[in-house]
């Protein structure tokens, strides 16, 4: 199941959950009160905003619970009618699918000819970084290029959404932990980032890193150790890939990071890019304005972004 935050255009509206059903997305609310009205549970249909929250930042931090419930909507979805709460994709806009995670968690340096290519060693140990989320944008938003950085760089990652609390978790339990998979473009400001010792300077500015187009449910990507991952700058392959190729693997990744941290549900760990950055080509190739970046994940699916100067 794909689920998406969205809201229709030119409406003054907030964002709500949906999901992907034949091209077309369905309102994850409604198509669960028409289930319960199905059931004839008429009482709970009444009172749906406490059992299935609309906001995306709330419906992913109740975790796997919700998940549960939006994979009944989904199956009632695909065998009965969706009048009055389907969508065509031209009538909305998608936003990045938890607009507000609680933490966002990056790792540095995870692929080793990524390493090579930023002339360092291979990590002994995860190389962790955090960023905000007035960094993250859609699908179909723009990647602000500010003029305080004349070296921006995109980086395709897989991305990692948590479904339930992890606290000293055993890697041979970790994908339990799991609600889905998305993309993320990890674009550094490589002068801000490589001017001081700390990198968060240059990896969370406003407006920066898309994630998106939405949230794959972990059970239809399954092994996430074995995905194809590239991206392109204008059509021109840059980036590709498999996350077999990771130094730490997600479920090594989990437990290494909730021995630190305690997850929570909707929180997201970008989890590291492949060779063929901007700044590692000769001569770097940077980011400008006009510039489209396209990230594919196997299984998931394509995030595609426009680069506009501010």
């Amino acid at each position: 199941m794909k689920l998406v935050s969205y809201k229709i255009k030119e409406r003054p509206s907030s964002f709500r959950v949906g999901f992907m059903l034949d091209e077309k997305v369905i309102d994850l609310q409604e198509a669960y009160r028409q289930l319960l009205l199905s059931k004839q549970e008429t009482d709970l249909s009444n009172d749906l905003e406490k059992l299935l929250p609309v906001d995306p930042t709330h419906f992913f931090a109740a975790g796997n619970q919700l998940i549960d419930k939006a994979k009944e909507a989904y199956t009632y979805a695909k065998t009965n009618s969706t009048e009055g709460f389907s969508l065509n994709q031209e009538e909305i806009l998608l936003s990045t699918p938890i607009p507000a995670p609680a933490k966002i968690i990056c790792v540095g340096k995870n692929y080793a000819e990524h390493a090579v290519e930023m002339e360092s060693d291979v990590p002994e140990f995860p190389v962790l970084f955090a960023k905000f989320s007035n960094a993250l944008i859609g699908p179909e938003d723009v990647i602000e290029k500010r003029n305080v950085t004349q070296k921006l760089d995109y980086e395709a990652e897989l991305t990692v959404v948590i479904g339930k609390e992890a606290s000293q978790v055993k890697k041979e339990d970790a994908l339990d932990y799991i609600a889905g998979y998305t993309i993320g473009n990890d674009t550094s400001a490589r002068d801000l980032q490589k001017r001081t010792p700390q990198w968060l300077q240059g990896k969370t500015l406003d407006k920066s890193t898309p994630v998106g187009p939405w949230i794959v449910t972990a059970d239809e990507v399954g092994n996430p150790g074995n995905l194809s991952i590239r991206s392109t700058v204008n059509g021109e392959e840059r980036q590709s890939s498999n996350t077999n190729k990771l130094i730490f693997d997600i479920p090594f990744l989990i437990e290494f990071i909730s021995n630190l941290i305690t997850l929570k549900p909707g929180d997201i760990i970008l989890t590291g890019t492949p060779n063929g950055v901007g700044v590692a080509m000769d001569p770097p190739q940077f980011l400008k304005d006009g510039d489209v970046v396209q990230i594919e994940v196997e299984k998931i699916g394509q995030l595609k972004n426009t680069v506009m100067g501010r």
